[in-house]
């Protein structure tokens, strides 16, 4: 019987050894490793008190009531440290301090108790290795209440927290429950002599326990921050994560994150940070790692964007709280190289959009342009021709005796006159190239002074003039904002945007002729609003939403949606200003700018 007890004892020592070994081993450090060897240690006092217990009552007749002294050190203490492991699992940054100290008051009380026993029998009224054969004393029981309201306490701490961390059906939480089970199941059914035990089966029972929850929380890495139960799932995803302990130690990856930075043979758990050297490659040294991770720890969020191997990433750096305490840091990181490709492309099409737009503008403007020059340019050569025969007549007057002064007079007086008419209409040509000169240069900012709605209505009228005329549309163009009151920008690109706004409801009447737009300009609140209406079919609903969002257009392939998704970006960023519409089907569109001043 004894060479069967001290094998059963010897084996669950060695393995207590080996599961000190392999927890020391564990570089990550943190109180549930160091309450967890304590607890080891415990076991391992306790099994090699047994043992010697064994031996010495066995082979020399030594009482074995005198190792029970020593033996209850740990046994008193280790449901204690078991409870304490609970506590640091459910807030693995928790303190402990002077407080928990009183747990420690009745196991005190009970080494007191046991060592002074043969004066009072209070613990023991008759000791014997077969717990069915021992007799208790009063305080035993005291003893006990408060030993199994403090195991169970912690286990089912255990237990409740595994199971909302990672679920009921989790290996974690069934290693839990069995490494429960088994110490309070067999202790409850030994004390009240349910079954035959011997007081070796509470150390096994207990190290079986510890081997479980061992497995639970390190071999599993139950105190991940990320639910196990998650990790099939997170490896399928396209973004690379790790999640680091308060120590920078690597508790969690996923599958992405090895394949990003050439490390997928690798098991990078319970490693430091530091020890990924092409991770650290795309923060260029581990000082700016360092940096960014101590930002974190502050509150920090911190975005970062490196290329490795030609490859672009975005690595997100982020604080993890636990009720308002710090306990870790996730990086995340996305390859964004296919995205740079797409938004290079897109940034390509728009420039080649905007440049269509501009140059089909500027055919258009031409046009008008070059009918708005061809009255001026007539009435010049026509004057011209008139001063032309005015100085004939006046070189010819001055040998005839009948031309008297007067007569000279009403030649100076005509050729004034053709004079004057001229300077009329190179004002106008003047006024034409000033204004095809601004919309000729490309959008910007360059040019950026203030200007009034007269000036910026004077634009549009010399502009549009041609258009409107060729359509048979009639403009009635109304300022009720004075002079004072000024816009400042680039008066160019306010044009465009009106200019655009116009030839779109010129479009909307479809070649309907004798049609009317509405240009007016009003004060309100201190910013000037300009409205644009026009008396057409209206914008349907579905675009109307889309308008200013996107580039969308009712012109089909004749049209690119470009101008007015400009025009909006363009009264938002260069103006500080606000664009809306106002449409309804079969009576007309108004579009409203309002711009502070």
């Amino acid at each position: 019987m004894s060479s069967t007890t001290l094998i059963f004892l010897v084996l669950p020592l060695i393995f207590s050894f080996l599961m000190i070994a392999w927890i020391s081993s564990n570089r990550k450090n943190s109180q549930m490793k160091n309450i967890f060897l304590v607890t080891l240690i415990l076991l391992s006092l306790w099994f090699t008190n047994l043992i010697l217990q064994v031996l010495f009552s066995t082979y020399y007749n030594v009482d074995p009531a005198i190792f029970e002294n020593i033996t209850y050190i740990s046994a008193c203490l280790a449901p204690i440290f078991i409870y304490f492991i609970s506590l640091a699992f459910k807030n693995p940054n928790m303190q402990f301090g002077k407080k928990h100290l009183m747990y420690f008051i009745v196991p005190v009380i009970t080494l007191l108790v046991l060592w002074t026993n043969k004066y009072h029998h209070l613990f023991y009224i008759k000791y014997s290795i077969d717990i069915n054969e021992t007799i208790f004393g009063a305080y035993f029981y005291i003893h006990s209440a408060y030993t199994y309201t403090i195991l169970v306490l912690g286990l089912a701490n255990l237990i409740i927290h595994s199971i909302k961390t990672s679920g009921i059906f989790s290996k974690q939480s069934i290693l839990f429950f069995m490494g429960t089970a088994i110490p309070v199941l067999l202790n409850f059914l030994g004390t009240f002599k349910v079954i035959t035990m011997s007081i070796y089966i509470t150390p096994i029972s207990f190290s079986v326990a510890l081997l479980l929850y061992a497995i639970s929380i390190f071999k599993y890495d139950f105190l991940n921050l990320t639910p196990i139960a998650l990790e099939l799932i997170v490896n399928t995803i396209s973004d690379g994560y790790l999640v680091l302990d308060e120590n920078n130690i690597i508790i969690n990856n996923n599958t992405a994150f090895l394949n990003f930075f050439d490390l997928s043979k690798n098991n990078i758990k319970n490693k430091h940070i530091f020890e990924l050297k092409n991770f650290i490659k795309i923060f260029n040294s581990k000082n700016s790692l360092l940096k960014a991770l101590g930002k974190c720890k502050s509150g920090n969020k911190v975005e970062f964007e490196q290329i490795y191997k030609d490859k672009y990433f975005m690595t997100t750096i982020s604080p993890i709280y636990k009720d308002k305490q710090y306990i870790g840091t996730l990086i995340f990181v996305s390859d964004i190289t296919q995205h740079k490709k797409d938004m290079q492309i897109i940034q390509n099409n728009q420039t080649m959009l905007i440049e269509k737009e501009r140059l089909a503008s500027l055919g258009q403007m031409i046009g008008g342009i070059a009918h708005n020059l061809k009255t001026p340019i007539f009435s010049i050569s026509g004057g011209l021709e008139g001063l032309n025969d005015l100085i004939e007549e006046f070189d010819t007057s001055i040998e005839d005796p009948t031309v008297n002064n007067q007569d000279m007079h009403d030649i100076a007086t005509d050729m004034k006159n053709w004079i004057d008419k001229l300077k009329t209409h190179v004002s106008y040509m003047s006024d034409v190239i000033t204004a095809v000169k601004g919309q000729a240069v490309t959008l910007s900012e360059e040019n950026s002074i203030d200007f009034s709605v007269e000036e910026l209505f004077k634009h549009i009228d010399i502009l549009m003039k041609h258009e409107i005329k060729n359509a048979l549309i009639t403009l009635n163009i109304e300022n009720n904002v004075n002079n004072t009151k000024l816009i400042k920008g680039n008066i160019n690109s306010l044009v465009q945007v009106i200019n655009n706004i116009i030839s779109n409801a010129i479009e909307a009447y479809n070649g309907k002729p004798n049609q009317k737009i509405d240009l007016t300009a009003d004060l309100e609140n201190n910013n000037i609003v300009i409205s644009i209406t026009d008396y057409g079919p209206g914008i349907p609903l579905e675009i109307r939403e889309k308008l200013f969002k996107e580039m969308i257009t009712t012109k089909g392939k004749d049209g690119t949606g470009l101008g007015l998704f400009m025009s909006y970006s363009t009264i938002k960023a260069h103006f500080h200003g606000n664009m809306t519409l106002q449409s309804e089907l079969d009576k007309g569109t108004k579009f409203t700018i309002s711009i502070p001043c």
